[in-house]
């Protein structure tokens, strides 16, 4: 196929004019040299270059620099780094390059634009490790997510001339991260489009069902809309207020998603479309001519009490701005209506591209942003070792509704909703959250566990004798209290292996073993274990043996050397499945590391497969685990199936569920129980009882499923107990 390359360049020419037309309200002089100047090097840079469409490349770095100048608002140095946001990691240029010619503040942004390469493996955490690089970039420079998110949302556009596997891929990620942060950033506009992209690709079937329907519904849709504000236009006239009013049907995604959370049929959805009022208002008078509207609509319509949201009085931390309240419209139906300001919905639908114009709510903006950037600050302070789990922990909290709750002495703290009494004490400080032994919450005594709610006043009681618990992890949802537990027990890990490693030493001595790094590595790869330090720590509490050491020094003398476990993912991909693609856990003639993973505790007899970590060996989930669908999907080649042979003496943690008729002294007698079973330790209790029925939940730290069902068919014997159950802990 002929290329008119003329046209071409004059198509190019056209876009760059749109461009600069589009940024032409904020250019101040000498900028339009600075954007001509990138745009030219970016020509010259991606010249050669073609995307998957066949069109010259040029073109996506230009219509991700129109996306930051029209729908996002950024400046100069913004579109200069639009233009170039692909130059480092496809072309010739260097960072250096760019830093000669557009200074030092592009160059830093470039540089956390482009992606990781060869410092990594190629593994499964490489989306994540630029993640958490566009993050460490972005708390020193917001422009880094947003042309990010820019990037993402002309490949969305583009999606089609991708391959089935790559949209697939693309639109998971957009929705897992990108359409959440343009959310958070107060995006609106994109944030709706990037999810309704999303799932055109990851679940066509859906978005065409219900594109159809909501087309097939709008006639009777907007005669019911109609019939609904005929009578507050008439009376918001009569009042004197300006104003705009019209219904707004719900994005197809967000349709999707309360089918599937709510569980019900498209149907049975009521409220498929809000009514929005944007009123013209001087700044002085927004806030009271809000509840105006408010009081007419609703003398006007019965509203429903426990559905009026007030972020007029408390913005959201994106800077959204509204009045939320529901009623009871017409035909019986509930109706969701919106009260704001022009100014109020220009920022919620455009976040940053409306800064400009509204000087004074763009700087307590900023101060919002300032608020969120420190809390991401915070968290890289202090980032998890394993990228992806930093990823889920960053997203839990960034993305989570948001509840206000209130100190002793009246400050406000934003807190995700489900935070619990812990998370807010770690909000506080570090210090108060791992001394907290409980919590006030309303003058009332409740436990570290308590789920807040917005408006609690909570009061935290510390004490210096307590240290954060392992369990603390399952009592907090926010990322700083993760973050800070976990390194805390890493702190107390350490401590308890120092003494263990005085026991082993002793030990090894009476065996005849040196206690020299390599026997200490060869040792653990023999039990299975992670690291030296798994091993000392488990020395401490008694858990090495004698056999397990005998066992050893046979195996050394039977010339079973190991082998150090090479890093190399290709390597140990290959290595992990052998001749028989089958990981065998627990066999002697495995040279890898494996450890259980958290998210679904996986005990010896269960259903499992490997899944391939660059440092942490393979990790072991259950094959109904919760995140068995994105690592199956997202990364089938380091997948290892695998199956349980012998039974080391390691504790597994396993839930058990307890139901029976509520004699005297059961619970003293099923302790009991639990306590007589050799190396059953009981992490955690609940027990309830009604009307002469009880239910527990017992965690208890047990060997293999043969341990466990030992265990249950003991406690089934305990008088009163009607049902034992296994019962995951996610």
């Amino acid at each position: 196929m002929q290329i008119d390359l003329e046209a071409e360049r004059k198509e190019i020419l056209n876009r760059y004019r749109k461009l600069i037309k589009a940024c032409k309200r904020r250019l101040e002089r000498g900028d339009k040299d600075i954007i001509r100047k990138a745009f030219e090097v970016a020509v010259e840079a991606h010249k050669e270059m073609r995307r998957k469409s066949g069109e010259p490349y040029i073109y996506h770095p230009i219509s991700v620099a129109q996306i930051c100048a029209e729908e996002i608002g950024l400046g100069t140095t913004g579109i200069v780094c639009a233009l170039l946001h692909d130059t480092v990691e496809d072309t010739d240029l260097t960072l250096d390059d760019i830093q000669g010619l557009f200074g030092e503040k592009v160059a830093q942004i470039i540089d956390g634009l482009t992606k990781i390469s060869g410092v990594v493996d190629q593994s499964s955490s490489m989306q994540a490790e630029n993640f958490r690089k566009v993050l460490l970039t972005m708390s020193e420079d917001i422009r880094v997510i947003l042309i990010k998110i820019a990037d993402r949302l002309h490949n969305m556009r583009t999606l089609e001339h991708m391959k089935r596997d790559k949209q697939i891929k693309i639109a998971s990620e957009t929705l897992f991260l990108y359409a959440p942060l343009a959310h958070r950033l107060g995006l609106n506009a994109i944030k709706t489009e990037l999810e309704n992209l999303g799932l055109k690709y990851t679940d066509s079937d859906s978005f065409n069902d219900i594109a159809n329907r909501l087309k097939e519904s709008e006639p009777e849709r907007k005669r019911f809309i109609q019939k609904f504000i005929e009578p507050l236009k008439e009376i918001l006239s009569e009042q004197g207020f300006k104003f705009k009013i019209f219904g707004r049907p719900k994005s197809i995604y967000s349709i999707y998603n309360k089918m599937r959370t709510k569980h019900v049929a498209y149907e049975e959805i009521y409220d498929l479309f809000a009514i929005r009022i944007v009123i013209d208002s001087a700044a002085e008078n927004e806030k009271s001519d809000c509840w105006k509207v408010y009081s007419i609509i609703t003398d006007f319509y019965h509203p429903s009490p426990d559905r009026l949201r007030d972020w007029i009085s408390t913005p959201k931390s994106n800077g959204y701005e509204s009045l939320h309240t529901t009623v009871m419209g017409p035909q019986g139906k509930w109706v969701e209506v919106q009260i704001r300001t022009t100014r109020m919905d220009d920022l919620a639908e455009n976040g940053y591209a409306a800064h400009w114009k509204y000087k004074d709510s763009a700087a307590e903006k900023e101060n919002q942003f300032e608020n969120w950037i420190n809390r991401v600050r915070e968290m890289l302070e202090n980032p998890d070792p394993n990228a992806l789990e930093f990823m889920d922990d960053f997203k839990l909290n960034l993305f989570a509704d948001e509840m206000f709750v209130f100190t002793p002495k009246g400050d406000m703290k934003t807190l995700p909703v489900g935070a619990t009494a812990l998370d807010f004490a770690f909000e506080i400080h570090t210090k108060v959250g791992e001394h907290c032994i409980g919590a006030k919450v309303n003058h009332k005594l409740v436990p570290l566990s308590h789920e807040l709610a917005s408006g609690d006043q909570v009061e935290i009681l510390t004490s210096n004798k307590q240290s954060p618990k392992d369990d603390w992890l399952n009592f907090v949802i926010t990322a700083k209290a993760k973050s800070k537990i976990k390194s805390s027990l890493k702190d107390q890990r350490k401590k308890i292996a120092e003494d263990g490693k005085e026991i082993m030493h002793r030990k090894f001595e009476r065996h005849r073993l040196s206690f020299d790094n390599n026997t200490i590595n060869e040792f653990c790869n023999f039990l299975k274990l992670p690291s030296s330090q798994e091993l000392f720590y488990r020395a401490s509490l008694g858990n090495v043996d004698i056999k397990e050491i005998k066992d050893f020094v046979k195996h050394r003398q039977d010339g079973h050397k190991q082998r150090k476990q090479d890093t190399k993912i290709e390597q140990l991909v290959t290595s992990a499945r052998g001749k028989t693609d089958m990981l065998v856990i627990g066999d002697d003639m495995q040279k890898l590391d494996y450890s259980i993973a958290p998210c679904c505790n996986a005990i010896p007899g269960d259903d499992v497969f490997g899944f391939i970590t660059i440092n942490e060996g393979i990790k072991i989930h259950r094959v109904n685990c919760p995140n068995a669908i994105k690592l199956l999907s997202n990364y089938a080649y380091r997948v290892v199936k695998a199956k349980w042979t012998n039974d080391q003496l390691i504790s597994f943690l396993a839930g058990l569920k307890i139901t029976g008729t509520d004699e005297i002294g059961i619970v003293n007698n099923i302790t009991k129980v639990i306590s007589n079973e050799n190396n059953v330790n009981m992490r955690s209790i609940n027990f309830d009882t009604d009307d002469g029925l009880f239910e527990g939940t017992i965690m208890v730290f047990v060997h293999d499923t043969k341990h466990l069902n030992h265990l249950i068919e003991n406690l089934k014997k305990v008088k009163g107990v009607a049902k034992v159950e296994r019962i995951d802990q996610k």
